[in-house]
């Protein structure tokens, strides 16, 4: 369900530009964003780099499981 929610007019553009540069909407930008904080408030002990990492794993497709032989 989309619910509409007013922001800052200087928060919406700065989302538009880096959306346009990872080719995101402007909402998904922001849902990205919600995202990274989250993880970080909910993980204080983890670096930035490492917290995008792991979403960018996520976003990946699965492949076929490793066999050892």
């Amino acid at each position: 369900m989309a619910t509409n929610v007013k922001l800052a007019d200087d928060l919406v553009e700065k989302a538009r530009r880096t959306a346009a540069a990872e080719h995101r909407s402007v909402p998904k930008q922001i849902e990205y964003y919600y995202r990274l904080a989250q993880i970080a408030e909910e993980n204080p002990d983890l670096p930035f780099s490492l917290i995008r990492e792991l979403l960018l794993a996520d976003t990946e497709e699965a492949t076929s499981e490793y066999s050892f032989n």
